[in-house]
């Protein structure tokens, strides 16, 4: 039998592409001069999507493909796709749930205490040559007994909140409903009154439409001058303009983000505040993580083809 054609809409490591290539006959979507054409022309034969979560598959690119049976996303979320598409065309689509929970919370659990304590300066500091011209860097502030906030305590806010009760944080959280409510972790259903009775403002929430926006101006000046909003989850769940906003007047102390509107480009305002912490959408980003993704992407595909059930299917 002739092996499965299926389209990579963007680049992956080699780890993950060998082992892809072996059963599939892989089309390159971001190596051609002109994708247009090829949508147009070879599409008949185009029976799987394998793309990210940030490039995901719009109604035209699907569209394009009339024996389209599966898209499987090489990340968690998969809010780039059109997933009314799919289910127009029954067009199976996959994730990578769980598989980056724990190294997502570690990254922005680990921005905490680095914004917290200047350590990024101080290391630019010490490596500058300042240390030997004067003594002391001004203090900063201090972590344990601070009060978190987690708005989303579904997988990413559980492992949150985990980690910063090893911090001696004092913890609350607003999600739909209360959630593992105990004597260390308060439920406050206001999202407002959440990012009010907050030091650092935790955005943890699952993507979804509904929500897009969701910490707007009212929240985001909620937490006030001295306080920090981190998101490492979705960038849709934040104006961004609110919070440039924001920031810029002195209405938000601190901002620690991992993820952007528009990416891959990013705002230049963000690239001004002296009170902005940028990671380079890297909370996934460590070698086990990386390869369990990529198998992931790879047995969804197998098993679909093979008519086995799907391991991890988002629709």
């Amino acid at each position: 039998m002739p092996k499965p054609e299926i389209l990579r809409v963007g680049p992956y490591p080699e780890r993950d592409q060998v082992p892809l290539d072996q059963p599939h006959t892989v089309l390159r979507y971001f190596k051609m001069a002109v994708p247009a054409s090829f949508l147009n022309e070879c599409g008949r034969a185009i029976r799987g999507i394998a793309t990210r979560d940030e490039l995901g598959a719009d109604r035209k690119m699907t569209g394009a493909f009339p024996n389209l049976e599966i898209n499987s996303v090489y990340e968690v979320g998969y809010d780039a796709v059109d997933l009314d598409s799919c289910r127009e065309r029954s067009v199976r689509v996959t994730s990578a749930p769980d598989v980056l929970t724990c190294d997502v919370a570690d990254l922005g659990v680990a921005m905490l205490p680095c914004q917290a304590r200047g350590m990024i300066a101080a290391d630019a500091w010490m490596r500058g040559g300042d240390r030997a011209r004067e003594d002391l860097r001004p203090p900063k502030r201090r972590v344990h007994w601070a009060r978190a906030g987690v708005l989303g305590l579904g997988r990413v806010g559980r492992q949150v909140a985990r980690r910063l009760a090893g911090l001696d944080m004092e913890i609350a959280h607003t999600d739909l409903a209360p959630r593992d409510c105990t004597q260390d972790r308060a439920f406050i259903a206001d999202p407002v009154e959440l990012a009010r009775h907050s030091d650092y403002l935790f955005v943890a929430l699952a993507a979804s439409d509904e929500i897009r926006r969701f910490v707007g101006r009212e929240v985001v000046e909620a937490v006030g001058p001295e306080g920090t909003v981190i998101n490492i989850r979705r960038a849709s769940h934040i104006g961004e303009a609110a919070l440039l906003n924001a920031l810029e007047s002195g209405a938000l102390g601190c901002v620690v983000l991992d993820v952007f509107e528009g990416e891959p480009e990013l705002s230049p305002r963000f690239l001004k505040p002296e009170s902005v912490r940028l990671q380079p959408r890297h909370a996934s980003g460590t070698v086990e993580t990386r390869k369990a993704m990529g198998k992931l992407v790879r047995d969804n595909l197998a098993a679909h083809f093979s008519g086995r059930p799907l391991l991890t299917p988002a629709q």
